[in-house]
C-alpha cells in the first residue's frame, strides 16, 4: 500500500552513499551495490547513521542498479534492488525509504546508442522490484540528460503508484551535460507529473544557488536541493571534499529561506551533515513561494516563453498545399525535412509546427522519425500537429522536451481523447474554437467554446497556462464578413480568458491574389488585437517585416534594437529563400545534415586532396560547431550530430585512400589513448570525446571502461602513445586516475596525460599530476591539437 507523504512541510532526505562505503572498505573497482549481498551490516549501519542524524527519508543502495552495470558484475537487478529495499526498509521503520534510480551509464540516441524504449525497459525493471520490494516512493537522481530522466519518470510512474522525484545535475555553466537550463527542467519534468523535482551532485551548495533561485521561480512542485560537500581534493593523499557540516547546513538554511522544502547532501556529505541541516532547520516552516506563472514549451535546450513578444510558429512542415513537401514525405527524404527546419529556425522562427499527415504514408512512423531527426538538429521546441490521437501520443513521447500539441477542439470526444494526453506528456496545447456545431460565426460564440474548454482543461488538472486559444482564420474570399469576427474573437478571448492566443494567419488569403498583401495586413491587425503566436510562413519576408515592425511600435523590441539591427545598413537585406538551399560540405556539417556528407565529399575528391578537405572543410566546420558549443548557442546533441557528419565525410575519404593504394597523403593527426579508469563503469563522457577527436583526425586508441593501470600502461608501451586521454565520473573512482598517472610516470614513459570527468576541475587535476585537465570533449581537442602541432 502506498504510504501519503506530506510533501507541505521539510522534508530531510540522507547524504552520500558511495563516499560513506568508502570510508567502510569499498575499494576501487568493487561495485557498490554489491554490498546490499556481501555485507548488508554495512549499508544497514549507514542508513542507520542517516536515521540517528534526523533524516526522514533514507535512499536505497541502488543508484546503478540497472542491467547495464549489474550484468557485468554477475548480479541481476532484481536481487540487488530487493536486497536494498529491504535493508532500508529494516533500518527505516516508521522512517520513509526512498528507491534511488541514477542514469543507466549509457547515451542515449540519436548521440548515443540507447533507444527510449530500452531505457525505459532498464528503468521499468528497478521500478517493478523495488516497489514490490516495499519501497515509499521512487527517487530519479543525478540525470544530465532530460531525455532519460523523462524515460526514467514514465517508467516510474507506469509501473508503480508510487510518488516521484526527479532531481538533474548541472554544471558550473548552469546547464546540464546535454545543455539542459533549469528553466527548461522545470518546465519538461514538471509537466510530467512528478512530485518534487531539483538538483543534486556535481556542485557545491554555495554554487547551486543560483540554480535554485532559477528552479524556485517557476517549480510549482516542491523543490529539493542536494548538492555536494564541495569538489573532492587530494590532502596527504587522501581524498577529501571541502565543505563541512556547519558550512553546508548553513547553505541549506539559506536554500529553505528561499523556498527549497527538500534538503538532504550527496557525494561527500555524511551524517553530520544531515545533522546539522536538521538543527539549522529547527524551527523554520516552509516559506510560501511566488511562482511565476508562464506559458511556455521546450526543446532539450530551449524554452520559449508565449506572450513575452511574438512568437513565431514555423508553418512550413505541413504538406498541405505544399507539393515538394508531400513527395519527400513519399519518399522518405527527412533531409528535405530538416532543410525547411533549419531555413525556418534562421529565419526567425521560435516554435516549428511538425506535420506529416498524407494518407498514402504511415503518418504515426514517419511523425515519430521525423521528430527525432528533428530534436537532433535544431533546438527550437515542437508543435506536433495532426488529427489522430494515436500519432499525437506517440510523437509526445517521443519528444525530448515539453511539446505543443496542435490542436484540440471544443468537440467533447476530441477533449476526452486529448486533454489526457496533454495532461500525461506535460504538453501544451492549442484549442480550436469550434465545436459539434462548427465554427461559429460570431465572435462571442467562439468565447464561450474558449471558455468551456479552458474549463474542460482544468478537470484534467491542466492549467490554463498550458493552454494557446486558435480563433480560427476563415478565408476574406468567401467569408468575407467572418475575418473581423476572427480578429473580435482574439480580443475577447485575451481579455476575458487571459489565455494566450495562436492564429494560422494565412488561411486568409486562399482564393485571392496577392496573397503576401492580405496575409501582412490580416496579421497586422490580428497582433494589434493580442495575438500571441501567429502560424505562419517566416521566410514569407513581409510577415516578418511585419513581426519586425510590430516589435518596435508596441515596445517588445526594446530601444528597437532588432529592427535596428536588421535594417541599420544601407541595403535591405536580401529575402531568404524559399526553398532549401544547396549546402556545401561544410555548411552540412554545421548544420549536421549526416546524409548530405557523403555525396559532397566525393566532389570536393575530384578537386581537392584528402588532406585538404580534412584541413579546408571538416575542421574548420568544427572548429565554428565548436565555437558555438563554448558560447552556449548549441549544445552537445547539435556538437556530436556535427562530429557525425564529418564521419561521415571521413568515411568517403578513407574509402578514397584505399582504393588509391598509391596515395602517400595520410589524415591521421596524432595517436591518443582514452580509457575510463578503474572502477568506472560510465563512460559517457570519455565516449563524447572520442567522437570529436576521431573527426578531427585524430587516431583513437580506445581501451573502454574499468580499465586497470597496468593495462593502460601496457598499451602505451605497445603503441608507443604520446598522449593519454583518462576519464572519471565518480567521486569513488577519482583515485584510480592518480594510480594511473603514477603507474605510467613510474615506468619513465614519457607520454603526457589529459584528465577529465564530472568531479574533476584544474586544481584537482595538478594535484594528482596530470599535464592538462579537459572540462569538455571541446577543450579535449584543443590540448589535442596543441600537443600535437
Amino acid at each position: 500500500m502506498t504510504r501519503e507523504i506530506d510533501f507541505s512541510r521539510f522534508l530531510l532526505f540522507d547524504g552520500g552513499m558511495g563516499t560513506m562505503l568508502q570510508t567502510q572498505g569499498l575499494k576501487t573497482g568493487e561495485l557498490p551495490e554489491s554490498y546490499n549481498l556481501l555485507h548488508p551490516e554495512i549499508i544497514e549501519h549507514i542508513h542507520g547513521g542517516y536515521l540517528a542524524a534526523g533524516a526522514d527519508i533514507i535512499t536505497t543502495n541502488t543508484f546503478g542498479a540497472n542491467r547495464y552495470k549489474l550484468s557485468q558484475y554477475g548480479y541481476n537487478v532484481d536481487e540487488i534492488v530487493t536486497g536494498a529495499v529491504q535493508i532500508a526498509r529494516r533500518a527505516a521503520k516508521e522512517k520513509l525509504v526512498a528507491l534511488d534510480i541514477g542514469p543507466s551509464g549509457q547515451l542515449m540516441q540519436p548521440y548515443g546508442t540507447l533507444s527510449f524504449d530500452q531505457a525505459y525497459s532498464t528503468f521499468a525493471e528497478q521500478v517493478i522490484a523495488g516497489a514490490e520490494a516495499g519501497a515509499d516512493l521512487i527517487l530519479i537522481e543525478t540525470m544530465s540528460d532530460v531525455y532519460e530522466a523523462k524515460a526514467a519518470i514514465l517508467a516510474a510512474q507506469e509501473n508503480s503508484d508510487l510518488p516521484v522525484i526527479a532531481t538533474m545535475t548541472f554544471q558550473p555553466n548552469g546547464r546540464t551535460l546535454t545543455g539542459t537550463d533549469p528553466l527548461t527542467m522545470v518546465n519538461i519534468v514538471q509537466g510530467l507529473g512528478v512530485k518534487a523535482l531539483g538538483l543534486n551532485c556535481s556542485l557545491g551548495p554555495k554554487e547551486v544557488l543560483p540554480l535554485i533561485e532559477e528552479i524556485l521561480k517557476y517549480a510549482k512542485v516542491p523543490v529539493m536541493a542536494q548538492p555536494n560537500a564541495g569538489l573532492p581534493k587530494v590532502v596527504l593523499g587522501k581524498t577529501v571534499f571541502n565543505v563541512g557540516p556547519e558550512e553546508f547546513a548553513h547553505y541549506a538554511k539559506i536554500m529553505a529561506q528561499m523556498g527549497v522544502t527538500i534538503l538532504g547532501g550527496c557525494c561527500g556529505t555524511n551524517p553530520n551533515h544531515i545533522k546539522a541541516i536538521k538543527k539549522e532547520l529547527a524551527g523554520l516552516r516552509p516559506v510560501e513561494r511566488k511562482i511565476e506563472k508562464i506559458t511556455a514549451v521546450s526543446s532539450f535546450a530551449d524554452t520559449v516563453v508565449i506572450g513575452s513578444g511574438v512568437t513565431i510558429i514555423g508553418e512550413r512542415i505541413n504538406p498541405t498545399g505544399k507539393k515538394q513537401l508531400k513527395e519527400a514525405l513519399r519518399r522518405g527524404d527527412s533531409d528535405y525535412i530538416l532543410h525547411q527546419a533549419i531555413n525556418q529556425r534562421d529565419a526567425g522562427a521560435h516554435i516549428l509546427d511538425v506535420n506529416v499527415g498524407l494518407p498514402e504514408i504511415d503518418e504515426k512512423a514517419v511523425m515519430v522519425d521525423i521528430i527525432e531527426e528533428l530534436q537532433s538538429i535544431v533546438s527550437l521546441p515542437l508543435q506536433i500537429d495532426s488529427a489522430r490521437a494515436e500519432v499525437i501520443e506517440a510523437a509526445a513521447r517521443r519528444y525530448n522536451g515539453k511539446p505543443l500539441i496542435n490542436s484540440v477542439s471544443g468537440k467533447q470526444q476530441e477533449m476526452e481523447a486529448l486533454f489526457p494526453l496533454v495532461k500525461k506528456y506535460g504538453a501544451a496545447a492549442v484549442c480550436l474554437t469550434l465545436d459539434e456545431d462548427g465554427i461559429p460565426a460570431k465572435a462571442e460564440e467562439r468565447l464561450q467554446i474558449a471558455a468551456k474548454i479552458v474549463k474542460t482543461a482544468q478537470q484534467y488538472g491542466i492549467d490554463k497556462e498550458d493552454l494557446i486559444i486558435d480563433c480560427l482564420v476563415l478565408t476574406a474570399s468567401a467569408q468575407q464578413s467572418q475575418v473581423k469576427e476572427t480578429i473580435k474573437a482574439v480580443a475577447l478571448v485575451k481579455e476575458q480568458l487571459g489565455v494566450k492566443t495562436t492564429l494560422g494567419v494565412s488561411n486568409v488569403s486562399f482564393g485571392l491574389p496577392e496573397r503576401r498583401l492580405l496575409n501582412r495586413t490580416f496579421l497586422a491587425a490580428a497582433l494589434a488585437a493580442r495575438l500571441d503566436a501567429p502560424i505562419l510562413d517566416p521566410l514569407d519576408e513581409d510577415m516578418a517585416e511585419t513581426v519586425r515592425a510590430f516589435g518596435v511600435l508596441w515596445g517588445h523590441d526594446q530601444d528597437a534594437a532588432d529592427y535596428i539591427a536588421a535594417y541599420g545598413g544601407v541595403e535591405k537585406r536580401p529575402a531568404p529563400s524559399a526553398e532549401p538551399s544547396e549546402m556545401d560540405l561544410r555548411t552540412a556539417i554545421i548544420n549536421g545534415i549526416r546524409e548530405e556528407a557523403p555525396a559532397k565529399t566525393k566532389e570536393l575528391l575530384q578537386q581537392l586532396s584528402p588532406l585538404a578537405i580534412v584541413d579546408q572543410y571538416l575542421i574548420p566546420a568544427l572548429d565554428i560547431v565548436g565555437r558555438r558549443y563554448e558560447q552556449g548557442e548549441i549544445f552537445l546533441p547539435q556538437l556530436i550530430q556535427s562530429a557525425e557528419t564529418v564521419k561521415k565525410a571521413f568515411g568517403v575519404i578513407k574509402q578514397h585512400l584505399v582504393e588509391n593504394q598509391g596515395a602517400s597523403t595520410a589524415v591521421d593527426k596524432g595517436k591518443i589513448l582514452l580509457a575510463t579508469v578503474r572502477g568506472d563503469i560510465h563512460d559517457i563522457g570519455k565516449n563524447i570525446v572520442k567522437i570529436l577527436l576521431e573527426n578531427y583526425g585524430f587516431q583513437v586508441i580506445d581501451l573502454g571502461k574499468d580499465v586497470p593501470e597496468e593495462d593502460i600502461v601496457r598499451q602505451v608501451k605497445e603503441h608507443k602513445i604520446n598522449l593519454v586521454g583518462l576519464s572519471a565520473l565518480m567521486t569513488t573512482t577519482v583515485r584510480s586516475m592518480e594510480n594511473t598517472i603514477r603507474a605510467l610516470k613510474e615506468e619513465g614513459l614519457p607520454c603526457k596525460v589529459m584528465v577529465g570527468g564530472a568531479v574533476l576541475n584544474s586544481e584537482y587535476a595538478q594535484l594528482i599530476g596530470a599535464d592538462y585537465y579537459g572540462r569538455d570533449a571541446r577543450a579535449a581537442v584543443k590540448i589535442a591539437q596543441g600537443f600535437f602541432g
